[in-house]
């Protein structure tokens, strides 16, 4: 049986059809011999970047984060132990949060300041994209 299944010229396949909530009687659709998915097979799918690392996409992200992290940590933005007042003045505070830093920086404030520049980034990439500029 898997024998003359395998040598078939095509292979028979019933795809469900809808309209709105209601099942369609069912067709069948005929696929090619040697179908399949994927390019040669077998293996895992893969990505390639080519042209990526240097390209003015990578450069606003990788920027717009860099600032990021280095307002963060050198005190130009708020922080776990650097809160933000009503003036928009940063007070110091004890956040109870460890750090080996001398500045006082976290793995909290790390994460959160990279997430920022990693949105500004996407924005600006965004928008550019949009004027046609990139």
């Amino acid at each position: 049986m898997a024998t003359k299944l395998a040598s078939s010229a095509a292979t028979m396949i019933a795809l469900p059809q809808f309209s709105g909530l209601k099942a369609l009687p069912s067709s069948r659709v005929t696929m090619p011999p040697n179908f399949q998915r994927g390019g040669n097979g077998g293996g895992a799918l893969g990505a390639r970047c080519d042209g990526f690392i240097g390209s003015p996409t990578n450069l606003i992200i990788v920027t717009s984060t860099t600032l990021m992290l280095f307002a963060g940590r050198f005190g130009l933005a708020p922080s776990a132990n650097r809160k933000a007042t009503a003036g928009l003045r940063l007070v110091v505070r004890d956040s109870g949060l460890q750090s080996g830093d001398p500045a006082g920086f976290t793995l909290a404030d790390t994460l959160a300041c990279g997430v920022v520049g990693h949105i500004i980034g996407v924005g600006v990439v965004l928008g550019l994209k949009n004027l046609g500029a990139i």
